[in-house]
């Protein structure tokens, strides 16, 4: 009897894990991943990137064992000039033809506060990865709108952009016409993945 119980506790423990956890898509239509970089040292330029794709899987008991990965498109980047733009997805800077996309994966998430975590992961850019640390706010409570249910979270961190070798010639890097570091944040709607009906 004693073997019984144990086998049934052994085939139960997955059904429990999965049980505790809960899949989310990014909603592409409602996401935004902007940034902010400082120019010839007296006013900020904002740009954005229009294609952002992703999971989180949140442990509903535990959110520190969640783990959550992200895909941009180099190529979708805005800041509504196009010369900039171009200049942007070019071997000067993301080299988008080489490395169309750049990636987090998380890798540790911890507890900041009431409703805040900081979610440490590696950012693959340019070719080249280093890890980064999100301040994160959220998730928020589930809700249900329009058939499905949803929640949000914001993120954002500060980022080197030489770190990932996003540099002009040495002639232009020795003025101040592009700010070294760039703000990142993120807008991210998220969707439960539920078995349709």
């Amino acid at each position: 009897m004693k073997r019984l119980t144990l086998l049934l506790a052994a085939l139960a423990a997955p059904a429990l894990a999965s049980a505790q956890s809960s899949t989310w898509d990014f909603d592409p239509a409602h996401n935004q991943a902007t940034f902010t970089v400082r120019h010839m040292g007296v006013s900020n330029v904002r740009g954005e990137f229009q294609k952002m794709a992703g999971k989180l899987v949140l442990d509903e008991k535990d959110v520190t064992k969640s783990t959550v990965e992200a895909t941009i498109e180099v190529a979708s980047v805005n800041t509504r000039v196009q010369k900039r733009d171009d200049d942007l997805r070019s071997d000067a800077f993301f080299n988008a033809a080489k490395n169309p996309a750049m990636t987090f994966v998380s890798t540790k998430v911890e507890k900041a506060g009431a409703g805040k975590l900081k979610v440490t992961g590696n950012l693959t850019m340019n070719g080249i990865t280093k890890p980064v640390v999100l301040d994160v706010a959220g998730p928020t409570p589930p809700i249900a709108a329009f058939g499905r249910t949803i929640r949000g979270v914001s993120a954002s961190t500060t980022i080197s952009r030489k770190d990932w070798s996003l540099n002009w010639n040495k002639l232009i890097e020795a003025t101040p016409i592009v700010g070294d570091e760039v703000k990142v944040e993120l807008e991210v709607e998220l969707v439960k993945n539920e078995p349709k009906k």
